[in-house]
């Protein structure tokens, strides 16, 4: 069959010459493209031979988003290799980390490094590191540097499940600053080393977190604008003038020029100074429950509370969940919570649903509607944030008489799995005794609705 216009070419003379035309027109338009394509190819390859292999690396890479097929380009939330050349507080050769060295104007030094590296900046306001950290030498406890690993193992997983970065220190950074004051010059070097975080986050070595998907509520000391929070309740510091009105073995102190001048002041009442005996009859004289006469962290910090009562517009004494719970306290409340939380999981799918550790996050959403009658602190049924095992001692074995036999080890022990447990599902496991930590079982597909449990 023969169409309308091929008969018209075939047949008409003036069509006859127009055909004669148009392919060449058509072919100088071919000649052209592929022309024009071969130069631009000529082009991009002789500069990719030029720049070699290396160019590679300033190019993203592609993924492709398999539901809608479309391709996007992954930009990293931070560049981890670009330091420009331009000078700041770090070009000071003035600049000392010594606890000894004050720093001033760290307000606006960090504000300018941050200009500086704008991948940073985005997203300071919520930035954490958590610091920790033990002695240098072996533990003379015989189990104790299993359990100081358990522990480091504990705050490294929590830090990986909620994007926080982590130091972990087993130095003196300061030849007389031991013992517990051993954290303040460490905490103070680690506000130099991370201008990028807003709050640095100090944690014992004997602190553990029991709730794994419990994430600092950053907003809530953003409101007042609060530098300091500890575990504490101000009518123990101005009622009772108990030494154990706070906790200082956990804190969260914002990176800013007031913290830097705080940390001054903090540090001393400690063993730096040459009025540190002083200090110590001082704070015994004031609180009458310290047994001991020497001067504390924790003394020194309630002492300058208890002194200048302004200083709680800049401190936030937490005492609305467990910033820090001590242990044995806690301890028998967790198989009663266990069953509670295995519950919630039985009735709403969701939370059985498995899924990748990185969106944690999203299932402890899920998870807080169920636990608004849970309740905080003592006793509640929720999860407690972070249990904290003070007394016990784990690296000297030297735990506090005021403890039978081996309360402490056990109990270590299974909040060490407690907590575990709380990971190891993500990876498709479970202790089924949490005072065996070498058993662990894999959890069925519905767990824990599939199986009686």
């Amino acid at each position: 069959m023969v169409t309308p216009d091929l008969s018209k070419s075939q047949y008409s003379p003036m069509a006859k010459s127009g055909s004669r035309n148009k392919p060449s027109s058509c072919f100088t338009d071919i000649f052209r493209y592929l022309g024009g394509g071969l130069l631009a190819f000529l082009l991009v390859w002789s500069l990719w031979s030029y720049a070699g292999p290396d160019i590679s690396s300033s190019f993203e890479p592609i993924i492709t988003d398999y539901r809608s097929k479309v391709s996007l380009q992954e930009e990293p939330a931070v560049n981890l290799r670009y330091d420009p050349p331009d000078r700041t507080f770090y070009d000071d050769p003035e600049l000392r980390y010594s606890i000894e060295s004050k720093v001033k104007d760290w307000d606006e030094k960090r504000k300018e490094w941050l200009k500086h590296h704008p991948s940073f900046a985005a997203g300071a306001r919520d930035r954490v590191v958590m610091v920790t950290g033990s002695q240098s030498s072996p533990c003379k406890n015989p189990i104790g540097d299993h359990f100081l690993l358990r522990f480091f193992k504990n705050k490294v997983d929590y830090c990986r499940i909620h994007g926080y970065d982590i130091f972990y220190n087993n130095l003196l950074l300061h030849p007389k600053m031991t013992s517990f004051w051993a954290k303040l010059p460490v905490v103070r070097a680690a506000m130099l080393a991370h201008p990028e975080a807003e709050w640095i986050w100090w944690v014992d070595s004997d602190a553990m977190f029991t709730d794994m998907e419990f994430k600092l509520p950053l907003r809530r000391y953003d409101y007042k604008n609060h530098n300091l929070v500890v575990h504490g309740w101000a009518k123990l510091i101005y009622g009772a003038k108990s030494w154990t009105a706070l906790n200082a073995g956990v804190f969260l102190i914002r990176n800013c020029q007031w913290s830097m001048d705080f940390i001054d002041t903090w540090a001393s009442m400690g063993p730096m100074s040459p009025d540190v005996e002083k200090w110590g009859q001082i704070q015994r004289s004031l609180f009458k429950d310290k047994l001991f006469p020497g001067s504390d962290d924790q003394s020194a910090l309630i002492y300058l509370l208890y002194k200048d009562k302004s200083l709680m517009d800049k401190i936030y004494l937490e005492g609305e969940y467990y910033f820090e719970g001590y242990w044995s306290e806690i301890l028998p409340t967790y198989d009663n919570i266990t069953d509670k939380y295995t519950e919630i999981e039985k009735e709403d799918p969701k939370l059985r649903r498995r899924h990748a550790e990185k969106v944690s996050e999203q299932y402890a959403a899920f998870r807080e509607p169920h636990l608004r009658e849970a309740g905080n602190g003592k006793g509640s049924w929720r999860r407690p944030f972070i249990t904290h095992f003070t007394g016990c001692q784990p690296c000297s074995g030297d735990h506090n008489k005021m403890y039978e036999g081996d309360s402490c080890w056990k109990g270590m022990v299974k909040a060490l799995n407690f907590a575990d447990n709380q990971v190891l599902r993500k990876y498709g496991f479970v202790h089924p005794d949490l005072l065996d930590s070498k058993t662990v079982v894999e959890t069925p597909f519905d767990y824990p609705e599939e199986g009686p449990w």
